[in-house]
């Protein structure tokens, strides 16, 4: 977490959570929205302005972290930003190089893959230490790749069980996360 923001957490520690504003897709695209996006629809029905500022992207991704009850948030200084998640806290990027799968997440954090599960829609996702994710479909070849060589090997879960079973909340609610 940047010190900014733990100065401002200090400063200003009663600043209320803000819920349903901040979105990540299945691409790992962030998406701001706004009351009038909010009333349009759900996420990602209705997705709402994309985030392309380099330095903001950044900026959250230095300060993206789930809380004790596995809602993942952005830290904005003194406020806690919760995110509406479609698919799972990261989406993962895999690259091979020297005969060994590499997984990063969209900021370039390197993770060691725990377990990889199969949903019931053939999406791959991998449970690493950094947390739980979804493969990137752009990288779904390469993950293929993998799985056919016996390198990885899928367990299947139904994708509705997934949150629960890897701690994470989906749409965290404006009471309790």
């Amino acid at each position: 977490m940047d010190d900014i923001v733990k100065a401002a957490m200090a400063k200003w520690p009663q600043v209320p959570n803000c819920h349903g504003w901040l979105a990540l897709d299945r691409r790992g695209d962030w998406y701001m929205r706004d009351e009038r996006t909010q009333a349009a629809g759900p996420f990602p029905q209705v997705k709402g302005s994309r985030i392309l500022h380099e330095k903001l992207l950044a900026f959250i991704h230095r300060n993206y972290a789930a809380d004790e009850s596995g809602a993942w948030h952005f830290q904005n200084g003194p406020q806690r930003v919760y995110v509406t998640l479609e698919a799972a806290p990261f989406v993962w990027r895999v690259e091979r190089a020297s005969d060994v799968w590499r997984v990063t997440t969209d900021s370039g954090h390197t993770a060691e893959i725990r377990s990889i599960w199969l949903d019931e829609a053939g999406r791959l996702f991998l449970d690493t230490e950094l947390g739980f994710g979804l493969v990137h479909t752009l990288d779904m070849g390469l993950a293929a790749q993998a799985v056919e060589q016996g390198d990885w090997v899928p367990q299947t879960l139904d994708f509705a069980q997934m949150p629960a079973r890897f701690g994470y909340v989906l749409q965290p609610a404006s009471g309790g996360g």
